[in-house]
């Protein structure tokens, strides 16, 4: 029995490393997408509740590694003015998150996954402008719901290309934004006992994946077509939200 245990945690472990490696390299260069696609791997391993915490701890490395990649190019302007309100709505919203039942918080995810599909699509047809200061008014919305549902990249990404952000500066602005909100929702984790030291050494662990991706397959994405793109975040969002919505139904 204790040789099977390890034998599926190994298992476990390479397929956090194959999934974080693609997904890095996804959300490398379309801004986001990387939560989507470790979400389900993680919460088969570790259940939803640890998942979270575990994915903010990843989401802080993978970050930081777009920001160093497009660190000239941010436009700390727009950082700020989505990151102050943004910041302590994410710490509300972990808080939120934490006090549910692990059920609903499967939920929650599939639910909030799947309608992302038609609301992203919506948000592009639109083609919104956002001033400054509207900017920060979505980074407050925003910021509380990435608190609950761990990424809500389909919503920040239109966010800041109606900013009128794009390439490396939405790139990096978007990723150094994520830090700073993520940074606000781990320490919340942590002042609520969410993160003990394996919890940290896991959420490290899949950074590195994400980080190894980001530098090692963007010559690969960068060759797709922006509309293969959209399918496969569409895709992403459908099987992510499908996946927690049969782990709830478990």
């Amino acid at each position: 029995m204790l040789a099977a245990f390890f034998a599926g945690h190994v298992w476990a472990m390479v397929m956090i490393a194959v999934v974080g490696t693609a997904a890095g390299a996804v959300s490398g260069v379309v801004g986001t997408g990387s939560s989507m696609m470790l979400l389900p791997v993680l919460v088969y391993t570790y259940g939803p509740k640890q998942a979270v915490p575990i994915m903010a701890v990843a989401a802080i490395i993978g970050n930081v590694s777009k920001v160093l990649a497009w660190w000239r190019e941010i436009d700390w302007r727009a950082v700020l003015a989505y990151s102050l309100p943004g910041a302590p709505a994410a710490a509300l919203g972990a808080r939120t998150l934490w006090s549910l039942p692990a059920t609903v918080v499967d939920i929650a995810l599939g639910l909030f996954f799947i309608a992302m599909v038609p609301a992203r699509h919506y948000l592009h047809r639109k083609q919104w402008r956002l001033a400054l200061w509207q900017l920060g008014a979505a980074g407050a919305v925003i910021g509380f719901l990435t608190g609950i549902v761990l990424s809500t990249g389909p919503l920040s990404v239109p966010a800041f290309a109606a900013y009128g952000l794009s390439g490396g500066a939405f790139l990096g602005s978007e990723s150094a934004s994520s830090v700073l909100i993520y940074v606000a929702k781990v320490l919340m984790f942590s002042g609520l006992g969410a993160l003990p030291p394996a919890a940290w050494a896991n959420g490290l662990i899949v950074g590195m994946t994400l980080m190894l991706g980001t530098m090692l397959g963007k010559r690969f994405v960068l060759g797709l077509s922006p509309a293969v793109f959209q399918r496969l975040l569409d895709t992403m969002l459908v099987v992510s939200g499908g996946v927690m919505l049969s782990a709830a139904w478990r």
